[in-house]
C-alpha cells in the first residue's frame, strides 16, 4: 500500500463527496505577527489588545483573511495540489470570532463538476467550513479551481455547475461580531475619522500606495498557510508547463489589496462576508500591488446600532496605478487587473 500522495485529480472527484481535512492548527500571535510582516495591515482592532478591549473585545481577534488563509491551506492537498488555478469565490461567511491560541481544523464538500473543453483539466467546486476546537463554526465559503487530469480520456462521473447566490444576505452579518462599545472607539488611535455615515455607494477610493511581491514573500505566506499547492512552490515543476514559472497565491493578492485599503477605510475593521471574487489574472513575484475600492451598498443590521455594513469592491492590479479606477474595457477586464473582490464589511456608526 502506498504511503504517499499525489493528490485528488479531476477525474477523483464526485459530487457529494465530504473530506476532512488535515492537520489541525493553533492559530498564536507568532502567526498574527508573520501576517503583519507580510502585508502590513494596520487596522487598529487586530493590532491592538488595549484598542480592542475598549470597544469590548477580551483581546485582539485574528484577523479575518488569516483565518481564512488557515482553513484554505487546510484544503489544498484535497482540493487542488494538482490545480492549475483557483478561479474564484462565493457565499463566504465569517461566522465566529478567533482568537490566539484556538485551533482550526476544515472540512469540504464537493458541489460541482465541470471538464473543459480541452479535456486536459476540470472545475471542481466546494463548499469548505472551517471549525474551532469546540465545534462552533467560524467560516464558510464556495471555492471553484479548475484541476489537471491524470488521464484526458476520463469523464466525470456526473457534471454540474452549481447555483450560487450572489450576495450574502446582509441580514446575516453580526453573527462573528459581537456588539462594540462604539463611544469607545478612538478614531485618533485607529488612523481615520470616517464612520459609516460617512461613506456614499457609488464612491471610489484609491488606496494610493503599492507594494512589490517577492517570491521569499509569497512562499513564506503559503507555507505559513500549510498550503502545498505546486504551482506556488515547485519550480521545477511550474518550468515545464504552458506559464512557465510559479504563480503568486491569490489569497497572498487579497491580503496585500486588504492592507493597503488602510488608506480610505482605516475603520473598516471586519471582513463580514465574501459575495463573489475573481482571480482575473495571474501575478508575478517582482510585480507591484495597487488597489482601489468601490463603495456598492451599505446596510444596517438588524438590532445593532454600533456597527454598520458596507458592501465593497475590492479591485487589485499589477504595475498599473488606481488613480482612474480601472476596471473593465468593454466585457473584458483591462490589462493588469489581478483580483475583482466583492465583500461586506462592518464599520462603527
Amino acid at each position: 500500500m502506498a504511503k504517499t500522495s499525489a493528490g485528488r485529480y479531476f477525474e477523483d472527484f464526485r459530487i457529494g463527496d465530504v473530506i476532512r481535512h488535515a492537520v489541525p492548527r493553533t492559530v498564536t500571535t507568532g502567526d498574527v505577527a508573520l501576517y503583519t510582516a507580510l502585508y502590513g495591515p494596520r487596522f487598529a482592532v487586530q493590532s491592538s489588545d488595549a484598542f480592542a478591549q475598549a470597544i469590548g473585545y477580551p483581546r485582539s481577534p485574528i484577523d479575518d483573511l488569516l483565518v481564512f488563509h488557515v482553513v484554505f491551506g487546510k484544503t489544498v492537498p484535497d482540493i487542488s495540489l494538482n490545480a492549475v488555478a483557483n478561479l474564484g469565490y462565493a457565499e463566504g461567511r465569517f461566522l465566529a470570532t478567533v482568537y490566539p491560541g484556538d485551533t482550526l481544523t476544515a472540512t469540504s464538500e464537493v458541489i460541482g463538476l465541470k471538464e473543459n473543453s480541452s479535456r486536459r483539466t476540470g472545475v471542481v467546486y466546494v463548499r469548505s467550513t472551517g471549525w474551532r476546537q469546540d465545534g462552533t463554526k467560524v467560516l464558510e465559503y464556495v471555492r471553484w479551481v479548475m484541476v489537471n487530469k491524470r488521464d484526458e480520456a476520463a469523464k466525470p462521473h456526473t457534471e454540474l455547475v452549481p447555483e450560487l447566490a450572489t450576495t450574502v444576505d446582509p441580514a446575516s452579518l453580526g453573527a462573528a461580531c459581537p456588539s462594540i462599545h462604539a463611544a469607545g472607539w478612538d478614531f485618533g488611535l485607529s488612523g481615520a475619522p470616517h464612520r459609516f455615515d460617512g461613506y456614499a455607494v457609488g464612491e471610489k477610493i484609491d488606496h494610493v500606495d503599492g507594494m512589490t511581491v517577492e517570491d521569499a514573500e509569497h512562499q513564506l505566506s503559503t507555507r505559513l498557510y500549510q498550503n502545498t499547492a505546486k504551482v506556488h512552490f515547485n519550480h521545477f515543476a511550474q518550468v515545464r508547463t504552458r506559464i512557465g514559472r510559479r504563480l503568486i497565491y491569490g489569497g497572498h493578492v487579497i491580503s496585500l489589496a486588504r492592507g493597503l485599503s488602510y488608506n480610505g477605510l482605516a475603520n473598516v475593521f471586519h471582513v463580514a462576508a465574501i459575495n463573489s471574487g475573481a482571480h482575473v489574472a495571474p501575478l508575478f513575484a517582482g510585480d507591484t500591488v495597487f488597489a482601489w475600492s468601490e463603495v456598492l451598498g451599505k446596510a444596517d443590521l438588524p438590532g445593532r446600532s454600533d456597527v454598520g455594513a458596507l458592501r465593497l469592491r475590492l479591485v487589485a492590479t499589477k504595475d498599473r496605478t488606481c488613480e482612474d479606477h480601472p476596471l473593465r474595457a468593454g466585457h473584458d477586464y483591462e490589462p493588469g487587473v489581478i483580483l475583482d473582490l466583492d465583500y461586506w464589511a462592518l464599520i462603527p456608526r
